[in-house]
């Protein structure tokens, strides 16, 4: 079992082949609700979670799933796995429970949005470690957030020149 973990954390993505009444009963109860959810709002969430994809009918998840496997082989060390802020599962509080279940003792939370100012990367992920480091003291948890720009410019200048001197 590895003691390190990264959980990489992605949007996530509503499936093609869900069923439109299903998913607009689910927009409008997440964006009315204040407070607490409501039982109908998290079945409906664990329903879509839990929906079965395929990379046709969600291909964003195989996308996030290889950047997780190229971030694998860079840190051979760590077991790298992959999270969804919403649509999708695991959620980053699954990901992290199966992580200590496993005997993590050092967890690594970072997102593919890197960008400032987004709520799921600035508010939800933060509120998300906030509540896992409180029930979790004997386990090292991190959230690599806010990127480093120059980091973040470098990554980018790279992929425009290589778009350019193709």
């Amino acid at each position: 079992m590895a003691a390190k973990w990264v959980i990489l954390v992605g949007h996530g993505g509503m499936p093609s082949d869900c069923p439109g009444p299903m998913v607009a009963e689910f927009k409008k109860l997440e964006s009315a609700h204040k407070g607490a959810p409501s039982a109908r709002l998290l079945e409906l969430d664990r329903t879509l979670r839990d929906w079965p994809r395929t990379p046709e009918t969600d291909p964003y998840k195989p996308g996030l799933e290889a950047i997780a496997a190229a971030l694998q082989g860079r840190l051979t060390d760590w077991k790298v796995v992959c999270a969804y802020n919403e649509f999708c599962a695991p959620s980053v509080e699954e990901a992290f429970d199966d992580a200590a279940a496993k005997g993590a003792r050092t967890v690594v939370i970072i997102t593919t949005m890197y960008t400032r100012g987004g709520s799921h990367s600035e508010r939800e992920i933060p509120e998300i470690v906030a509540r896992l480091k409180a029930k979790n003291p004997g386990i090292d948890l991190r959230y690599a957030w806010p990127f480093d720009l120059e980091a973040v410019s470098s990554m980018l200048s790279s992929e425009v020149l290589r778009a350019i001197s193709r």
